[in-house]
């Protein structure tokens, strides 16, 4: 059992370092197509078909970069598909998911508070949430709505509003914004999988078979790409959040993940403003930087968190033990969080400490007051799905002892 743990503990690193390092080469090469199509000069001596041309420099030399809308007069023998890293991307963030949030179900994915149910079908949920996501959304697309491109992500935002309040009464707090950023990356990579580069092949088809190619399969594959390019930054967002429980443990959750849409679209659209050259749109960051505010004080609600620092055993340590509330506070800790966090962890399947806290006595306490404090006291992260009984009341006995010795100067 010891070895099984240890290999699939490296198990789930190698696949999220391959997540992430796909994820790079899809959201690079995306992005660098975005800037590049919106970046492109029209001027003299273009080729036949050419529609704008850019020159840039990297790496010591110089290229010229010329697009056409539909092809070259003569095909090349030699076309670059950039698909694999999408595919790759969603792929391995599945595998993820699969082996950190299914087979963890009941550490990561259930919480019985929230709804109560079995592995299998908590793990049918999440499938077929991800596949409804994507034909729903495709249906929408296709549909007359579809015509009109600011009806349609408008429409599309309050959707994705929907479902991130749904997940939130399905989920723990980190599954349901990890369900989130998957729902939405299924749909960016299938629309690479099932139009974007189904429609550009057909296109190839056509010309060589000297055929001229249906324009809609452009403009659609265009309409497509455009809601990648701003659907990019909120999932990275979403896949990030599971390290920071402010975001996804508090109250206001799904809210706090509906406002990062809106940041994901100001601030691509200060960069594509950017890219076309059509002015330098400041207000974008206001708006950002307004938002952000927003969230922070949505993870604090209804009380805003107290100033604190990192907490220093070494010099507090006396004091905040002497407190009167600390026996009570040790004895929750002890008693909900030392399985996990010892040395040499009770929780089956663990080898190591998560994150390498170790939570066993009074020192080790005062050391991890502040952890303590934000991941259980003000918001509901650990333990994962509450699976050690958290009750509220104890939780607030965590909040009121940081916050009373932190007032006093004893924690820092």
């Amino acid at each position: 059992m010891y070895e099984f743990a240890i290999a699939w503990d490296w198990l789930t690193f190698a696949v999220r370092w391959l997540h992430v390092i796909t994820g790079i080469a899809w959201i690079g090469s995306s992005f660098y197509f975005v800037a590049l199509d919106l970046g492109l000069r029209q001027g003299q001596g273009l080729p036949v078909g050419a529609y704008g041309e850019e020159w840039q420099v990297h790496g010591g030399g110089f290229y010229h970069i010329q697009k056409y809308l539909v092809a070259p007069e003569n095909m090349p023998e030699h076309l670059i598909w950039f698909k694999w890293e999408s595919y790759v991307t969603w792929l391995s963030g599945f595998g993820m998911l699969a082996l950190v949030y299914y087979a963890g179900a009941d550490l990561y994915l259930i919480d019985p508070s929230v709804l109560d149910v079995s592995k299998p079908a908590a793990i049918a949920i999440s499938l077929a949430s991800l596949a409804f996501g994507w034909l729903a959304y495709d249906r929408v697309c296709r549909s007359p709505l579809g015509n009109d491109n600011t009806r349609l992500m408008v429409l599309l935002y309050f959707v994705l509003v929907g479902v991130a309040w749904g997940y939130t009464q399905l989920f723990t707090g980190r599954a349901a914004y990890l369900h989130l950023g998957a729902f939405t990356a299924t749909i960016m990579s299938a629309n690479v999988f099932f139009i974007i580069i189904p429609n550009q092949k057909k296109v190839v088809a056509d010309l060589i078979a000297g055929r001229t190619p249906d324009p809609a399969l452009g403009k659609q594959a265009k309409q497509r790409s455009t809601h990648n390019n701003y659907l990019t930054l909120p999932v990275l967002f979403l896949m990030l959040s599971n390290h920071y429980p402010l975001a996804f443990g508090t109250q206001y959750n799904w809210m706090i993940a509906s406002l990062v849409f809106l940041m994901g679209v100001t601030i691509r659209h200060w960069f594509n403003t950017r890219h076309a050259r059509k002015g330098s749109p400041t207000w974008t960051w206001l708006v950002t930087a307004v938002l952000f505010i927003v969230i922070m004080w949505l993870s604090t609600v209804p009380k805003v968190l107290s100033e604190g620092g990192e907490a220093r055993a070494s010099t507090a340590e006396q004091a905040v033990v002497a407190s009167a509330d600390f026996e009570k506070v040790r004895d929750t800790v002890l008693g909900r969080c030392s399985m996990c966090h010892a040395k040499e962890p009770g929780w089956e399947g663990l080898v190591v400490p998560p994150k390498g806290v170790v939570l066993e006595n009074d020192g080790d306490i005062v050391a991890h007051a502040r952890e303590i404090y934000l991941q259980a006291g003000r918001s509901h992260a650990m333990p994962p799905a509450n699976v050690t009984g958290v009750t509220e009341e104890e939780r607030r006995l965590l909040v009121s002892w940081y916050e009373t010795a932190a007032k006093e100067g004893k924690l820092q």
